[in-house]
């Protein structure tokens, strides 16, 4: 497990929403089941976002999001090791079948790329390491499958969000409302929401 918390913005009374890698028997899934469960990611160095999903008929239930957050005095080595072990104790959770990462492009800060990029091959390792197939998205690409047009902005990004999956309100923090729209983006890019 994990030093570094990952935190959970899961407000569900129901068994196991207490916090985010704490195996729980509601996201074991018989084998066979008919709905393809997808994490989304939003990646970072100091905090990354994830979202779970299930897609079952052209239809997607929200289950769970959050985001692992890394202590910037920590090393970097650690706060990677950190990252991976997160991700592995999620994908162990929740089982999923494919996952959708958010592909980042910096033209600006050298640093700050160097640090995702990084962080990015650490959570890569972890889906390769567990066999569950990752795919990658341009932020226009999850703007065009979540809110139907390239050019949203973030705002109106997080209100489709929150339409789509029968929220309450607007996911919190950011990054796990972003990791929530790469999962959507790969739902309507694999499965019978690909087709429709």
């Amino acid at each position: 497990m994990s030093r570094f918390p990952r935190t959970s913005t899961n407000k569900s009374s129901e068994p196991g929403a207490d916090r985010a890698g704490a195996p729980t028997s509601r996201a074991r899934r018989p084998a066979g089941a008919p709905a393809l469960r997808i994490i989304g990611i939003d990646p970072g160095l100091a905090s990354v976002g994830y979202g779970v999903v299930e897609s079952k008929a052209g239809r997607l239930r929200y289950l769970r999001h959050g985001c692992i957050v890394t202590p910037k005095e920590s090393a970097i080595g650690s706060r990677l090791l950190a990252i991976f072990a997160a991700i592995s104790d999620l994908i162990e959770e929740w089982e999923p079948d494919e996952a959708g990462m958010e592909a980042l492009y910096f033209w600006k800060n050298v640093t700050s790329a160097i640090s995702v990029s990084e962080a990015k091959g650490v959570i890569r390792l972890a889906f390769a390491r567990a066999s569950v197939p990752l795919a990658e998205y341009s932020p226009t690409a999850i703007k065009q499958a979540v809110s139907g047009s390239a050019r949203a902005d973030k705002a109106q990004v997080q209100e489709m969000v929150k339409i789509i999956l029968g929220l309450d309100g607007i996911p919190k923090p950011d990054h796990a409302a972003d990791a929530l729209a790469a999962a959507i983006c790969h739902a309507n890019h694999s499965g019978p929401l690909s087709r429709l």
